[in-house]
């Protein structure tokens, strides 16, 4: 993996174009909704990923809650999640997690976590308890899950949709090509039968990848027909943005004009609804993508 990382670097592009300047909010605003979901003692994926688009969403009130803990059993070379031995889950975080969603306001809850290859069911049950805590403390809200693959447990799986989200997400981040490089403790084949899985059972599902990651447009086309395949009505696009030097290089940084014609490919074909653009996230904006 090493080599590939170097010999990624040697092209890689230099300095951010214009088009890729960090969004930011109003600061008070985003100050208010960072130290509510502190003082519940909650983490989110906002935060622990180090995401462009942190100011704007906190300062609309919206945050994406990471349950199990903050720190991954999986090392992704695209993720700032730090990895390492998690310790055991919080038996009181769901119901914690449903007064902040509560104290906010919030009418659509997004929630994930860290993957949890230590836990016997992944995590699933804390997904499913969360979700009954929203549901019991604000029965109006709709709930989106972005959940691990569960390392293809799909009677783990069925513990979270038992549960009921309005959508299902899980992404499988890059074509198929490069998975060995960007996520090798997952597989592509694996996140694919999750997502059919969870359309087979009535869900509504949802995925996201990156680009500038050196994958190819055709290749990207062959993902998003895998995906419709499948039963993904819901898709996502956004630039890949290397978190620190001990990550992955950027291959490329993708013009916005490109990322119309990625929803272009992904409604031809088959894809309901697809929210494509360089600061796009696989939960940003999700209320509208879910409309």
């Amino acid at each position: 993996m090493m080599s590939n990382k170097r010999d990624a670097a040697i092209n890689r592009p230099r300095r951010l174009p214009p088009w890729l300047r960090v969004k930011t909010g109003k600061a008070q605003l985003s100050r208010r909704t960072r130290e509510l979901v502190h003082s519940y003692g909650l983490h989110t994926v906002c935060e622990a990923a180090r995401c462009p688009n942190i100011g704007e969403c906190y300062a609309r009130n919206t945050a994406t809650f990471m349950i199990l803990g903050d720190v991954c059993t999986r090392n992704c070379a695209f993720c700032a999640i730090s990895h390492g031995e998690p310790q055991p889950p919080d038996p009181q975080e769901p119901m914690r997690v449903a007064q902040a969603a509560a104290a906010l306001g919030l009418k659509y809850v997004v929630l994930t976590s860290v993957t949890r290859d230590d836990l016997p069911d992944g995590g699933a049950g804390y997904f499913a308890a969360t979700i009954s805590a929203i549901r019991s403390r604000l029965p109006q809200a709709r709930v989106e899950v972005l959940t691990p693959d569960f390392q293809g447990d799909l009677q783990a799986l069925h513990i979270v949709l038992a549960a009921r989200p309005d959508v299902f997400n899980h992404n499988v981040e890059t074509v198929r090509r490069l998975q060995p490089l960007i996520r090798p403790q997952a597989d592509y084949d694996r996140s694919l039968k999750v997502l059919q899985a969870a359309a087979e059972a009535g869900m509504r599902t949802k995925s996201g990848l990156m680009v500038g990651l050196g994958e190819t447009e055709a290749e990207l086309q062959q993902t998003l027909e895998d995906l419709a395949r499948v039963g993904v009505s819901i898709v996502t696009i956004g630039q890949y943005l290397q978190p620190t030097h001990r990550h992955l290089p950027v291959a490329r940084y993708v013009p916005p004009e490109e990322f119309d014609r990625f929803a272009a490919m992904a409604r031809q074909a088959g894809i309901e609804r697809a929210l494509c653009g360089p600061f796009v996230r696989s939960s940003y904006r999700a209320a509208e993508c879910a409309d």
